[in-house]
């Protein structure tokens, strides 16, 4: 697939990296000559300097016979210029970064595909659903759904007194046939597991189940479920301010701001919320703003330190749910070890809105979600496709990936050895980062 990607800020030159993993023909178009050459020496891509809002620039750049076009620099409105001169170009698909919620209000979806642009992501938005899930599902790390819940992965932390800890995933597989654990996550490293692979305390656990057993693997891990009603926010940031426009009716929010112009905004953008002016790494203002009667604390300042310090912060003082929002994809690994509750990244959920449109063209039948080093896809078997030639025991996979679950008729069911899989199922597929492309070959 050809690939053009305007802008090689934090965003565009993550999504090139991983894109080039996959064995995608790339180009990187932006202004800034330098730091194109770092990443033109170090990945698989082309790169082209010049202005992303540019004819010629695009010309050049192959925007006329590209597959999908990106349009990711730091600001909306040449995003939406670039899609609009690439599609008249003759791009065949196209993508822009946003930052206001305008160019999402379904009222607006005529106008927005009348300039050009087939699909808008907006990362802020991505982030601030990415932590409702987590303040409603506050026993896991992660949360992924496929046709509303008939088949969830949830990847879960392992504590000590949890009934699986210490037990062979073989004997587990055994003894509860209603759950798949399709990955393990241990210092650092995700790991595709096998039978004799052990669930050890600290592993963050990606389980595959229907959704008549949720109940079943919170005893397991011996978790329990706790009701969010009170949120301190530290930060008001983008994600802050979306974040309680879109949950205003489920949750009460309080912000905490250091910046005293952004406190004075606020008010406007957030009615329905107490904004407070401080620092919530001052322990003793924590104390005088309630941070024991709260239910759930989320950092979302533009430090990915400062997040994780005052998570464990929060917690030490008697929180029981944070959420950190970790920008430096370097940090994710060291704060899923600590002692928070859930890491969210803008760049990889952009991530996951871009793959998704790689593995089907049809992107409301598709899904996916980016992790720090392992994908999770949802991919339609097309008919002929080697993947439906024998049982799943005696397919040849990759020792990369692992088939977790599929949707068949509407219907949830794990996979086993001796499932066939047929053309027209909807199979979900943990991989590690960079074998994507393996996957597709099996299933087209």
């Amino acid at each position: 697939m050809r690939i053009v990607i305007v802008g090689a800020g934090e965003v565009g030159s993550h999504l090139a990296k991983l894109l080039s993993d996959e064995e995608q023909d790339i180009m990187l178009v932006d202004a800034d000559a330098e730091r194109l050459a770092l990443l033109d020496a170090n990945y698989n891509l082309m790169t082209y300097v010049g202005s992303p809002t540019s004819f010629a620039t695009l010309r050049e750049a192959g925007a006329a016979r590209c597959d999908l076009f990106i349009a990711v620099t730091p600001y909306e409105s040449n995003n939406i210029v670039a899609c609009s001169v690439a599609k008249n170009l003759g791009a065949r698909f196209t993508v822009a970064r946003i930052d206001t919620y305008d160019f999402m209000d379904p009222a607006n979806a005529a106008h927005v595909k009348h300039m050009g642009v087939d699909k808008v992501i907006y990362p802020e938005y991505l982030a601030a659903q990415e932590i409702i899930t987590a303040l409603k599902r506050t026993w896991v790390r992660n949360w992924f759904e496929l046709h509303e819940g008939q088949i969830i992965l949830a990847g879960v932390k392992l504590r000590a007194g949890a009934p699986l800890a210490g037990m062979k995933l073989k004997d587990f597989a055994y003894s509860n046939r209603h759950f798949h654990v399709s990955a393990i996550k241990r210092n650092h490293e995700t790991i595709i597991p096998r039978g004799d692979h052990r669930m050890e305390i600290g592993d963050i656990l990606y389980f595959t189940t229907t959704r008549d057993h949720i109940d079943d693997l919170l005893a397991l891990t011996g978790k329990t479920e706790h009701k969010i009603k009170r949120v301190l926010i530290m930060g008001g940031s983008k994600i802050a301010v979306r974040l309680v426009n879109s949950a205003h009716e489920e949750f009460k929010f309080k912000i905490i701001e250091s910046d005293l112009d952004i406190c004075r905004k606020l008010p406007q953008k957030c009615p329905d919320c107490e904004i407070i002016h401080g620092d919530a790494r001052d322990i003793d203002l924590l104390s005088d703003i309630g941070i024991a009667d709260m239910d759930a604390f989320v950092a979302l300042t533009a430090s990915s330190e400062t997040n994780i310090f005052t998570c464990l912060t929060a917690k030490e003082l008697g929180v029981k749910k944070t959420i950190a929002d970790v920008e430096n994809i370097q940090f994710i690994s060291q704060a899923e070890n600590l002692n928070i509750g859930t890491v969210i990244n803008k760049k990889l959920l952009a991530s996951s809105t871009i793959f998704q449109l790689l593995l089907d063209a049809d992107s409301s039948t598709s899904k996916c979600l980016a992790l720090a080093d392992a994908e999770v896809a949802e991919i339609e078997i097309q008919p002929g496709s080697k993947i439906t030639r024998s049982a799943v025991k005696d397919l040849t996979l990759p020792k990369e990936l692992t088939l977790a679950g599929l949707i068949r008729n509407g219907e949830g069911m794990l996979i086993s050895g001796g499932t066939q899989l047929q053309p027209g199922d909807h199979v979900l597929v943990f991989c590690l980062a960079g074998n994507l492309h393996k996957v597709e070959r099996l299933f087209s």
